[in-house]
């Protein structure tokens, strides 16, 4: 497969390529809007990363660094997030923003596609040296369990290492 052309646009990635929408189709890279595939900031990273797109800025082309510097302007926690998004899309989940949740990212699990089901997961990623108060957690659980996810805590040691603690409610 050819290298799929990527425009970024302001803060947005945006491709109208037939590959971009196989790429979406096959393996749930992107989000259709106005007929064109928007890519997030982690999910571009992902795909240069492994050479399935070329972003462009007008006609020049941009490599991951200059996208990098971009992303942390925006989100100085970019790298942070994204070790845990490129850990778990390794692992064959699928994973959106959740902002609209006040997340880091929603979960989807493996082999299922984003319109037909729903995340099991809303994701939080500290490094281990965060401050986290009992009042923070309790939140973040709330929110999780008031939309019918668990939430899935990504914690990050001074190795780059990543666990995740999964909370959920139950009824005893």
């Amino acid at each position: 497969m050819k290298k799929i052309k990527v425009y970024l646009e302001g803060d947005i990635l945006i491709t109208n390529q037939s590959e971009a929408y196989s790429l979406l189709e096959k393996s749930n890279f992107g989000e259709e809007i106005e007929k064109k595939i928007r890519y997030s900031s982690f999910e571009t990273i992902y795909l240069m990363d492994n050479d399935k797109i070329e972003v462009y800025s007008k006609k020049l082309k941009l490599n991951k660094e200059e996208l990098i510097k971009k992303f942390l302007k925006i989100d100085k926690r970019f790298n942070l997030k994204y070790s845990v998004f490129k850990d778990l899309r390794n692992k064959g989940y699928i994973l959106k923003t959740g902002l609209k949740f006040g997340a880091d990212f929603r979960v989807y699990e493996k082999g299922f596609k984003i319109n037909e089901a729903h995340a099991k997961w809303l994701v939080f990623v500290n490094h281990e040296t965060d401050n986290l108060r009992l009042i923070e957690l309790t939140a973040k659980s709330r929110v999780a369990h008031s939309i019918k996810k668990n939430l899935l805590l990504a914690i990050i040691d001074e190795e780059g290492d990543i666990s995740y603690y999964e909370i959920r409610w139950i009824k005893p």
